[in-house]
């Protein structure tokens, strides 16, 4: 009963502060149902937790360990295994390409980082993010999975560093909030006509950062644009054919709170190996 109370006192208290703004009414509709849906989907995550555990449930990472600090906010994708779905084939064709080498710039709290070290134990994985708080978390979910051995953990990646993996073939998987425009330029570090990369494009803030990083990389790498879609996930495996789940909390539990497109260049190097 307190924990309604507190979720109720908390999404009247959101629900004020977003009226209350000095906006067009369509503006305070939209930013008001994105604010309700978040909480919502805050609370099914938490009630997914009880009932399932803390290890991803599905996905190229199903198995690994989430941490108590890497289950915040609505935290259901990472649990559930459907985040960046979109992503998953390509993550598939990873693991079985074998890579030496992973490097992750933006880890966060590892997801991709430990799934990796997880599901290719002959890879060296680096992880990197200017957060220490990140720092941190990606460590202690390398050691909850036992993969801190083989896990090093860094802050901020330079684009010279990338000279340093270019002898091996390496895989980058790069989110890192529109500095990607920055990092990612062959002409400025020639390592990356040999790496291969997976990116986060974030178009949400500037709709041409996806056409420039593929300009780029376009006389270097076979490029696949891959963009945001939704997913609607099946609970029948996980709670039981008898028990019903509404289609609307099936999509809420699987929503990012993305704030417009983020798609993904998958870019492959035709670098020889």
């Amino acid at each position: 009963m307190r924990h309604s109370l507190q979720q109720a006192t908390i999404i009247l208290d959101r629900a004020r502060n977003v009226l209350e703004e000095a906006r067009p009414d369509d503006f305070k509709l939209q930013h008001l149902w994105v604010t309700l849906a978040y909480i919502h989907g805050m609370a099914l995550a938490q009630r997914l937790k009880a009932r399932l555990g803390t290890a991803v449930q599905a996905g190229p990472f199903k198995g690994m360990k989430l941490t108590e600090n890497a289950m915040a906010g609505s935290f259901a994708p990472y649990l559930l295994g459907t985040y960046e779905h979109e992503l998953h084939p390509f993550i598939e064709d990873a693991v079985a390409a074998h890579y030496p080498q992973i490097v992750n710039i933006g880890c966060a709290f590892g997801y991709y980082s430990v799934g990796l070290a997880l599901r290719m134990p002959e890879a060296a994985v680096y992880a990197f993010d200017t957060s220490e708080s990140c720092q941190q978390r990606c460590r202690e979910m390398a050691e909850l999975n036992g993969v801190a051995s083989r896990l090093r953990i860094a802050g901020e990646f330079k684009g010279e560093d990338f000279a340093t993996f270019a002898a091996k073939k390496t895989l980058a998987i790069v989110d890192i909030e529109t500095a990607e425009v920055d990092l990612l330029d062959p002409a400025r570090y020639p390592a990356l006509a040999k790496i291969d990369i997976i990116v986060e494009l974030h178009d949400v803030f500037s709709p041409s950062i996806s056409r420039t990083i593929m300009k780029r990389f376009e006389a270097t790498h076979d490029i696949a644009l891959v963009r945001n879609r939704a997913q609607l996930f099946d609970f029948a495996p996980l709670v039981g054919e008898d028990t019903y789940v509404d289609p609307f909390d099936s999509l809420i539990v699987t929503w990012e709170n993305r704030d417009g497109p983020t798609p993904w260049a998958v870019m492959k190097s035709r670098a020889p190996p």
